[in-house]
């Protein structure tokens, strides 16, 4: 039996592919958004509040010689996450990736948290992804043609952290619907993989939590912060040729911080 692999200088190539990144209006999505622009894709740069920031990755993706458009909604609500996928078909006639970034990231203790507070956090991170995974894999089962969801979850997923037992318990989630749904999708030819980021650089990160880069640095063994550009690069090899047979699986991509010992 013969399957048919794509050249090696071809695997990266996303120049008839159409992507879509949820919470791409600044920081790490917008790095993921750009990287698939510069592999060639014509890219969704949704956004819920952050609108001149999309604008601004719009343009940029077009100073490429892309093709980009934004697109708003508020992802816990069902009818927007409709309205995204209706949006991005009307725009470029399909979709291929979708790259489940969207969500927020508070502190609150435990003790200290409302039912509010659990809501609002699972609801952006985990009920989001569900609902763009949902209607993403109903326009691939009517296109039928393959498609790559990645799930950008956290190495908070497995790793606990103290005040984010609302984000964590969305992010462990994350991690499983990403191994349901790999299970249930694939037969229509849909892969489902997940990136589980580390502590990623921002342009406030360091004056706003100073002691906690600090403590990262010296924990981790490659010895830096990551950058968006490393999770997105991850990104891109999911939804890529390169990952062909790769579907259920979760990446860390934090320079090393989990290898340590846990006692």
């Amino acid at each position: 039996m013969m399957w048919n692999v794509s050249r090696v200088d071809c695997l990266l190539d996303f120049s008839n592919r159409v992507a879509i990144v949820t919470g791409s209006g600044s920081g790490l999505g917008r790095g993921i958004a750009r990287r698939f622009g510069e592999a060639g894709a014509r890219v969704v740069v949704h956004y819920q509040k952050s609108k001149d920031g999309a604008q601004r990755v719009v343009s940029e993706i077009r100073a490429m010689g892309r093709e980009a458009i934004a697109v708003q909604g508020d992802l816990t609500r069902e009818e927007d996450a409709t309205r995204l996928i209706q949006e991005t078909v009307s725009a470029f006639g399909r979709a291929d990736v979708l790259i489940n970034n969207a969500g927020i990231y508070p502190v609150t203790n435990l003790l200290d948290m409302s039912v509010g507070d659990w809501d609002a956090v699972v609801d952006a991170n985990l009920k989001s992804a569900f609902l763009c995974t949902r209607e993403f894999a109903r326009q691939i089962r009517a296109q039928a043609t393959q498609g790559a969801i990645v799930n950008i979850t956290s190495i908070e997923a497995t790793n606990p952290a103290p005040g984010h037992t609302h984000y964590d318990a969305a992010k462990g989630g994350m991690e499983m619907l990403t191994r349901t749904s790999a299970f249930e999708l694939a037969p229509y030819n849909i892969r489902v993989n997940s990136v589980a980021p580390g502590l990623i650089w921002s342009e406030t990160l360091e004056s706003d939590w100073h002691e906690g880069v600090e403590r990262w640095l010296k924990r981790a063994p490659l010895k830096r912060l990551g950058l968006p550009e490393d999770v997105a690069d991850a990104c891109l090899f999911f939804a890529s040729d390169a990952a062909r047979w790769v579907t259920g699986a979760s990446l860390l991509v934090d320079g090393g911080v989990m290898t340590h010992q846990m006692y």
